[in-house]
């Protein structure tokens, strides 16, 4: 996976935040985190969202049963760092209420089906997590 997204981010870089393949056509940003075992620098290209000045992600890990790392990550060191288009914003992480993700995670399964794939794969609750300027 790790050079899978390699060459995303490669690709987002080199096209202003334009990608193809998977993820033509996508609402693509790349996320800056701390590891939250490691404290290490990590870099996730994440679809998303948008919610005014804010934006939503999803921690869907392809229907996994378990959370995305940069989930964890966000939830152990929640300040970080987005790049969108040529745009680099810093950000406050938080997991959205119940209330609130419900009508985010609908909106995302209708744009983007394989969203409802991936629910179907689990049984836990996909999080949505929305990244507010800082």
């Amino acid at each position: 996976m790790a050079g899978f997204n390699e060459q995303i981010i490669e690709e987002f870089r080199a096209n202003g935040g334009k990608v193809g393949g998977f993820f033509a056509g996508s609402n693509l940003l790349l996320l800056h985190t701390i590891g939250a075992k490691s404290g290490e620098p990590r870099l996730h290209p994440l679809v998303y969202q948008p919610l005014g000045e804010s934006y939503a992600v999803f921690g869907s890990k392809a229907g996994a049963d378990s959370h995305p790392a940069w989930y964890h990550n966000l939830l152990a060191n929640p300040r970080c760092r987005i790049e969108v288009g040529t745009e680099t914003i810093d950000v406050l992480a938080r997991v959205a209420s119940d209330d609130e993700r419900q009508p985010i995670w609908e909106r995302q399964k209708q744009i983007a089906p394989g969203f409802a794939d991936y629910e179907s794969k689990t049984d836990r609750q996909i999080p949505v997590v929305i990244l507010d300027p800082a």
